[in-house]
């Protein structure tokens, strides 16, 4: 992989390394949620919310489309979707052998 690829590849793991961006995603999934939508959906306040979006956008993981007064928000490639998902897999299995490896030092 080139450098500049590495780089670019960085900078979205870092704009996707903060909690509230992943249940953003999560909540978007496959479908365009509006400002006021996510807001409702995980309780967070709005200009938290459309600063989360912004950012995302900015880096080209989100798009954008207005509709009257209302901005909707979707997922610009479902890739972004799977690759969230292979690390949530990741992550689970990582917890089930953490919880193997602790029932067998505490010899349960």
């Amino acid at each position: 992989m080139n450098k500049k690829i590495s780089e670019i590849h960085a900078d979205i793991c870092k704009t996707l390394g903060n909690s509230k961006r992943i249940e953003i995603l999560n909540a978007l999934g496959n479908r365009e949620l509006s400002v006021s939508q996510l807001v409702a959906v995980l309780g967070i306040a709005p200009a938290n919310v459309s600063q989360h979006l912004a950012v995302m956008r900015q880096k080209g993981i989100l798009t954008s489309q207005r509709n009257g007064n209302n901005i909707f928000y979707k997922i610009s490639n479902p890739k972004v979707i799977k690759a969230c998902s292979l690390m949530r897999e990741v992550l689970l299995e990582r917890f089930k052998e953490g919880g193997r490896i602790a029932r067998r030092l505490s010899g349960k």
